[in-house]
């Protein structure tokens, strides 16, 4: 059965920087997940930023994330994948988001959003892709 993570369960209300609890990946067996970001709520003006982090113990994190997904404005979905192959050291996750506005009316930042990772098989390691040839 592939794993399922809620890395920022749905509807959850950001209106502050900051970041999600601890979840322990050392369980999956493919360490490769399928992530959605669901924006459902926002105002004008602003923007969010949402990256996974990771840690060996859970309690260090790295000073970079692993991944970030590209910024949002406007409600709707965004994907990426996450390969934990690359950083085998990384036992742990957790989300982060940094808000940004900039509008005149309300004074903070507010987003409704969800970020779910579903496992998936394994990305080939080490294949490169032949150079595309024209037909001839």
């Amino acid at each position: 059965m592939a794993l399922e993570i809620e890395l920022i369960p749905p509807r959850t209300r950001l209106v502050e920087n900051g970041f999600g609890p601890a979840v322990d990946v050392r369980l999956s067996q493919t360490r490769t997940f399928f992530c959605v970001m669901t924006v459902t709520e926002q105002i004008e003006q602003e923007s969010v930023d949402i990256s996974i982090w990771g840690s060996s113990d859970g309690e260090k994190w790295d000073a970079f994330p692993i991944l970030k997904l590209p910024q949002q404005f406007y409600r709707g979905e965004t994907r990426a994948v996450l390969n934990l192959h690359l950083v085998p050291e990384v036992n742990f996750i957790r989300a982060g988001w940094e808000l940004n506005r900039w509008g005149r009316v309300a004074p903070v930042p507010f987003f409704e959003l969800e970020l779910k990772l579903v496992e998936v098989p394994a990305m080939p390691v080490g294949a490169s892709a032949a150079p595309a040839t024209a037909a001839k």
